[in-house]
């Protein structure tokens, strides 16, 4: 599916290069996203496309008492839709002020295999728009 809505966009290319946004997850309020930034920058000029806009959000749980009673918090995981960062993706790639998004794997936007096909068929349906890995959900074939 990923594959595509990456062809469609392409195909919709006349002779420029895809405008894509490169996204990161990182793990901690204290972490840079500098890393990912220098390897989504290098696969963006491999591939020849144009970085728009670099956005990020952060990783951590939302910690949520769920019994009034309880003292005890419990982390909640935070869909990519309910992040900042990629609302404001999303917003972009509806705007038209990109084709897609970069982002090192499948994990940056979420692990849930329901949850992240259906963030691919939103991108694609929605925002006409294609998502592209750095490293790439499909198992390698040893040689």
């Amino acid at each position: 599916m990923r594959q595509h809505f990456y062809r469609k966009a392409v195909g919709a290319q006349a002779d420029q290069p895809l405008r894509v946004l490169a996204y990161s997850l990182v793990p901690s309020p204290r972490a840079r996203p500098d890393e990912d930034w220098g390897t989504l920058q290098a696969e963006a000029d491999q591939l020849g496309y144009a970085i728009t806009a670099r956005l990020h959000d952060v990783a951590v749980p939302v910690t949520t008492t769920y019994l009034p009673a309880s003292s005890a918090s419990q982390g909640v995981y935070t869909p990519p839709w309910d992040r900042p960062g990629w609302r404001e993706a999303e917003r972009q790639l509806r705007e038209g002020l990109a084709d897609g998004v970069l982002v090192l794997d499948r994990h940056n936007i979420s692990s849930d295999d329901g949850e992240y096909h259906a963030v691919i068929k939103h991108l694609g349906e929605r925002c006409r728009a294609f998502l592209h890995l750095v490293i790439s959900e499909e198992p390698v074939a040893p040689t």
